[in-house]
Order: structure tokens, then C-alpha cells, then sequence
């Protein structure tokens, strides 16, 4: 599982003109599933997303998490994070999940942050999404499951 994560003071994501999901200060975290990831992916990445030390402390360090500074996430799918562009012009996606696999754990990371007490908005799963943010920072890092250990 892969998150490109970047600190926002506020984000949207619209379908068809419509916002979906809005949120103020904290995370927007474009998510893409491997086609061999697992529970135990989601687990990880749950866990780093919620104890991050991804905003400032009161001396302006990147000291706090997004559960201690009362943060939301926007959760956006996005399965071209596992585009392979080693050959030709064309990105492949053989790396990505396929839809089945990739909306069960896209949707159980979701649940498995609110059970965590974050406050998730998200997108569409499949659909083509408009993404707007104000970016804070830039604080901007990428979390990828298959490089944990």
C-alpha cells in the first residue's frame, strides 16, 4: 500500500461537480493498493497515518501527530502511484491491485482510521475526481507499505 501524504490547511474532492469529501486542517493521503498487499498492509499504514509526526510543535518542529493536533484526513484512491514508467512513454499498471482487491482495502483502511477516532472524508473509488488543497508547508512524504521492514 502506498500514501503520497500532504499537510493541508483545507482539501476538497468533487465528482461531476459534486464535493464528496472536505476537510479543514490535516492529511490528504492519495492511497493505491498493490495487487499483493494484504491485511497486514492496511494495519501498517493505518497505524502511520494516525502517529505520523507529520505537523509543528510549539518551536515549530515536525513533532505531532495527526491525533494530537486534532487533524482530519481526505482519503483519495489513486492507483496510478504504482505506474511503472521504466519503459516507453505508456505508465504500466500491472503493479496495482485490481478494483475488486484495491476498493476492500481502500474501504478498510477508511473504517479502520475512523475506528481510530480520525475524521475521514474520501472521494469516489473509481471515479474521476477533481482534487483541490491549500498546502501547508509544503509538507509533503510518501508511506509505502512494501519498504517497511
Amino acid at each position: 500500500m502506498r500514501a503520497v501524504l500532504q499537510r493541508v490547511r483545507r482539501a476538497q474532492v468533487s465528482v461531476d461537480g459534486e464535493v464528496t469529501g472536505k476537510i479543514g486542517p490535516g492529511l490528504l493521503a492519495l492511497v493505491a493498493v498493490h495487487r499483493d498487499d494484504q491485511q497486514s498492509d492496511v494495519s501498517w499504514m493505518r497505524r502511520k497515518l494516525i502517529n505520523l509526526r507529520f505537523f509543528d510543535d510549539a518551536e515549530g518542529k515536525l513533532n505531532l501527530s495527526l491525533s494530537q493536533v486534532g487533524g482530519k484526513i481526505l482519503a483519495v484512491s489513486q492507483f496510478t502511484l504504482y505506474g511503472d514508467c521504466r519503459k516507453g512513454n505508456r505508465p504500466s499498471y500491472t503493479r496495482s491491485a485490481g478494483p475488486d482487491k484495491a476498493q476492500a482495502l481502500y474501504d478498510q483502511l477508511v473504517e479502520d482510521l475512523r475506528a481510530g477516532g480520525v475524521p475521514v472524508e474520501t472521494g469516489v473509488f473509481q471515479a474521476s475526481m477533481q482534487v483541490e488543497l491549500v498546502n501547508d508547508g509544503p509538507v509533503t512524504l510518501m508511506l509505502d507499505s512494501r519498504q517497511r521492514l
